[in-house]
């Protein structure tokens, strides 16, 4: 998993709250296994026309000036609805690397540590901000920088600086790139050791 440390980069707005997994990523999406691909159909069903292929002009991540973007602000209670882990792949392979709002559902956010993806969680007046700020930049775009390792999110020119809080397990996994999986390799020595001494489905007595 790619480490997170501090990114700047194009910020897209979903000025809108309760977003759940159903319109990140919708249902007909869920027979692919991989964790690829799924970024063309992220919000489909808001992205596109009925054809399922032309664009919707009006919709944000259609937008000129959100070309690009790379960190996403949003409503709150974002994530919510079904568990499914394909809504942050959607959005991590549509090249999302940091998730902005006030509140996050449950599953959503612990799945989102899994997959290299930073949500965090800002007050709502800041988030409210935030928009402001998105929409006074029009066409121009806006950008921010997300620091993990200062635990901060400031814009271009410091005009902003907001500074979050965060699990120090799921910062410290997030800035290392690494997942559960990964967690439990680096126990590998003692796992083996564990196992070396299990016999017959007992331990052996020291």
């Amino acid at each position: 998993m790619k480490p997170f440390r501090v990114h700047t980069g194009r910020v897209v707005p979903l000025d809108r709250p309760n977003v759940d997994t159903d319109q990140i990523i919708p249902k007909q999406f869920l027979k692919r296994i991989e964790r690829t691909g799924f970024g063309p159909a992220l919000f489909y069903d808001w992205r596109y026309e009925a054809d399922g292929r032309t664009p919707r002009p009006d919709f944000e991540l259609n937008r000129p000036e959100y070309q690009g973007a790379s960190i996403l602000v949003a409503g709150a209670n974002f994530g919510c609805g079904s568990s499914r882990e394909h809504a942050p792949w959607a959005l991590a392979d549509y090249g999302l690397r940091a998730l902005l709002a006030p509140s996050f559902a449950d599953i959503f956010y612990n799945n989102c540590f899994q997959n290299g993806l930073l949500p965090v969680r800002l007050a709502p007046e800041v988030i409210g901000d935030l928009f402001d700020r998105i929409t006074r930049a029009g066409s121009a775009g806006y950008t921010l920088t997300v620091d993990l390792e200062r635990c901060e999110v400031r814009d271009a020119v410091d005009e902003l600086l907001a500074h979050f809080e965060l699990d120090p397990y799921r910062r410290e996994s997030l800035l290392a790139g690494l997942d559960e999986i990964d967690r439990t390799l680096q126990q590998d020595e003692a796992i083996t050791a564990y196992e070396t001494r299990y016999e017959g489905g007992l331990l052996r007595r020291a």
